[in-house]
Formats: C-alpha cells, structure tokens, sequence
C-alpha cells in the first residue's frame, strides 16, 4: 500500500468511525424517546435495559452504515479541497478517481458488510429486540406506593397511605379498598399501622396491619336493605396480594418465529413462495364459488320427472306463469347478494393476503437496498465534496443530511407503493434507480475539475449573460 493511499485511508476512516457512532445514538435515542413509558418505573434491572438498547443498536446498522459513508466521503474529500491537498495530488499526477480508489474499496467492503449484517445478525438482532421490548411491555409498574396517593396497580385492590417511614417499610392511616369480591359489595379495611414486605420470589406482597377495622357493604341485591353494614375488629391481620405479573418473564422463543423481519433470504425466498400458492388457491377457491352460484343467473333447475337436463332460464321464463316466475327472481335476488358478500369478503381477505405478501418482498429488497445505498450514496459524497471543497462539520453534515433524506423520502413513497400493490416489487429500488444518475453526473463534474458549486463561477456567469441581454442605451454603447 502506497503512503498516499494510508493519508486517504487514515482521513477517511476516523470521521467514519465517528459518524456511524454518532448515527446509532441519535437513532437510539429516538428509539429510548419512543418507548420511555414503557422503560421508566418498572423496576426493570439495569442488564434488561441494556440488553434492549444493545438488540435495538444492532436494527440500526444498515440504516447507519450508509449515513456514515455519506458524511464520511462528503469530509474527506471536502478537506482535500479546502487544504489545496487535492490540487497537490492532482499536480503529482493522482486523478480524482486514483483518490477516490481507496475510500471507494472501503465502501465496497461495508456494502458486503452490510449485507450479511441485514442477512444474517439483523434478522436474530431484531427477535432479540421485539421479544424483550414485549416482555417489558407486558411487566407492570414495581409496587411503589407513596404518601397520600392512591395506588391501583394490583388487580381488585385501590391502597392508600397517609405516611410511610423513610425504610420505604412502615406505614401508617393504612385505606384498602377491596373490589374483588364484585361490584355488588365493598370491601374496606382500615388500620392505624402496619408494614408491608415482599416473599423471597417476589410473587407476593405482604401487609400486616395493626389495630384496625374491617367494613363490608353490599351495594345490590335483597340482603342490602337488612345487613346495610358489617363491622369487624382487629389487632393484627396479614393481606397477601399476588403481584407476579409484576415480575420480569421471557416470553415463549417461538412468539414471534416466522415473522418475516426475524427471517434471511432463503427463508423469505421461500415464505413467499408458500404464500403465493395459498394466494392462488384463495383465487381458485374465490372462481369455484362464483361459478357454481353465477350458473343460477343462467340456468334453473328445473326438469321434468324423468329428465335430468338443465333448460335455457330465459326461454323457462317466458312460458312459465307470473307466480313461478317471481319465485325465481326472488331466489336469484338472494344468490346475487350471497354471491356479492362472498366477492366482498374474499377480496378482503385476498388483499390483506397480498400486503402481507408484499411485507415479505419489501423485507427482502430492504437487505439489499440498504446495502448498495453504501456505495450508492458513496458515489455521491465523494465527487460533491471534491467539488465544493468544503471541510469541517457544517458543510458535510448539512450536504449529508439533505442527500440522506432526499434518498430516505423517495425510499418510504415508492415502499408505501408496494406495500398497497400499487408498484411491484422493483419499486423498492426506486431511490436507487433515481440517485444513480445523480452520481454519474457528480462524479463526471468532479473529474473534469467543474465550477458547479463554486459560487463565485455562478456570478461570473450571471454577469456575463446580464450583459448580453442588456440592450445598448447610447450610441457609442451599440
């Protein structure tokens, strides 16, 4: 390797390393944003929190990689400008594609990369992280009962207390309100003081109470006008309240197995093959009804003692009498709307057979989709920074976002398309198809040395064609 090539390499790979970093948090902060409901107060231990965020870090690579070939390409070949770098390179006899080898090699090689993340860490990455962010889902708030408030996380039981000791133990003006027993009576006990503790398992939650009462009142039925109130004494009573589901639980491995974003290629490959034979024979089956009951418009089946042959419904149908005849179009009426709520029911079904369907495409073409865009977006970061040859953050950062997005909007319209049937499958490679021609032209620009983004070539112009459109306005003028 030659020393040029290591300077091209060391510039290009540091803000490349820094960008994809910083691409993955912001992506993980949006995602810790999204779900911070489901994350805060619920006692989760810190390893299940990590273990979450370091699965939801890994479904945002192939959307990073990308972002960060972006910048990267943008940076560096920006800096080369900027410091005249590149015009020394071009006087030693380096090309700009000679400059672009390297960082281009680098992207080839994230793009493979990138491919077999998406095929074959992404699909295990995103299980991982839809089973845990399920199981955390399903976890309820831990048991915190604070000072005169009411607490109405346990099933059936609303719990108040006016003071509670700084060991987070002892309480004290204990209110339980009991709604297990039914809406048609209400449970109440109250107790001067009382501490309560969990078992060993965390499965249950202890309150022992001290010197207090218990009232039961039935709100309906024919005993509530004879036995309006019942009063019941204590010194010491322990309540014992099942809080598993409080607890943490792993959800069955096969949950959400088969979900086409936890499948590879080949599994999708052949997903929707399976797919498309049940979608063919929905429409077999669709064909099979309508034709048994359309031959009713058509046919009657009508025939003598003897015969068994089908007669010709519009010739029956002038020579039969008004009574039967009614009989028949009322008959034909009913099979017309059964035959019309069957259409409507199996085109229903049909179409959410074939987004889901398109699901599975949209998945497959992502992996690869996802993985070109490195080059792809490479092709037009590289000769846009050698054109306007400008380093630091604020350039690349501000050309990288416009691109990205530019190639992130184009992607989402042409994967609603296909998700609605109305593009094929090729739709997703619309993005693409579009900056391909996007990145001819740049890197054509930037390796016949083009004024494109220079701005003081943009006045130079504008001046000279201001001049020749400007009529003469005296004789010596003209």
């Amino acid at each position: 390797m030659k020393k040029i090539d290591k300077l091209i390499l060391k510039s290009f790979l540091g803000p490349l390393l820094l960008t994809f970093t910083i691409a993955v948090f912001v992506l993980l902060m949006q995602f810790v944003w999204k779900y911070i409901d489901d994350l805060v107060g619920k006692g989760l231990e810190i390893s299940v929190i990590a273990e979450l965020l370091l699965y939801a870090s890994a479904t945002f690579v192939p959307m990073a990689l990308p972002i960060a070939v972006l910048f990267a390409s943008i940076m560096t070949m920006g800096n080369f400008g900027e410091k005249y770098e590149l015009v020394a390179m071009k006087a030693g006899g380096i090309s700009v594609r000679r400059v672009m080898m390297p960082m281009a090699l680098v992207a080839l090689l994230l793009t493979g990369i990138a491919f077999y993340f998406a095929n074959n860490v992404l699909p295990m990455a995103m299980y991982n992280y839809r089973s845990t962010l399920y199981d955390i889902q399903r976890k309820k708030p831990a048991v915190s009962i604070r000072p005169s408030e009411y607490y109405n996380e346990i099933d059936g039981y609303v719990i108040r207390v006016n003071s509670k000791a700084p060991d987070g133990r002892t309480l004290r003006d204990i209110i339980i309100y009991d709604h297990t027993a039914g809406i048609d009576r209400t449970n109440i006990i109250v107790a001067d003081h009382g501490f309560m503790q969990t078992t060993p398992d965390d499965h249950y939650l202890l309150f022992t109470l001290f010197k207090g009462y218990t009232y039961s009142e039935p709100t309906d039925g024919e005993n509530s006008d004879k036995r309006p109130l019942t009063s019941i004494g204590f010194d010491k009573q322990v309540l014992t309240f099942d809080i598993s589901s409080f607890a943490f639980k792993k959800s069955d491995d096969d949950l959400f197995s088969g979900h086409y974003q936890m499948l590879n290629v080949a599994q999708l490959d052949s997903n929707i093959v399976s797919l498309e034979q049940s979608l063919d024979s929905r429409y077999q089956e669709l064909k099979t009804n309508m034709t048994s009951k359309m031959r009713a418009y058509t046919y009657y089946n009508y025939h003598e003692k003897d015969s068994a042959a089908y007669i010709d419904i519009a010739q029956w149908m002038a020579d039969t009498n008004l009574a039967a005849r009614t009989k028949v179009l009322n008959q034909a009426r009913i099979t017309a709307n059964n035959a019309l709520n069957d259409v409507q029911s199996y085109t229903s079904i049909i179409d959410s057979d074939k987004e889901y369907i398109n699901r599975h495409y949209i998945e497959l073409m992502r992996k690869f989709t996802l993985s070109v865009a490195c080059i792809l977006l490479f092709l037009i970061g590289a000769p846009f920074g050698s054109i306007v040859r400008r380093g630091g953050l604020g350039m690349p950062l501000v050309a990288s976002v416009i691109f990205f997005v530019l190639y992130y909007v184009v992607g989402m319209i042409s994967e609603k398309s296909v998700r609605e049937s109305a593009m094929g499958p090729i739709g997703m490679w619309v993005s693409t198809f579009v900056f391909i021609p996007i990145g001819a032209i740049l890197t054509w620009q930037a390796t016949t040395d083009s004024k494109l983004f220079d701005l003081a070539t943009w006045k130079r112009w504008l001046h000279f064609k201001s001049r020749r459109t400007d009529p003469p306005t005296t004789p010596e003028q003209s």
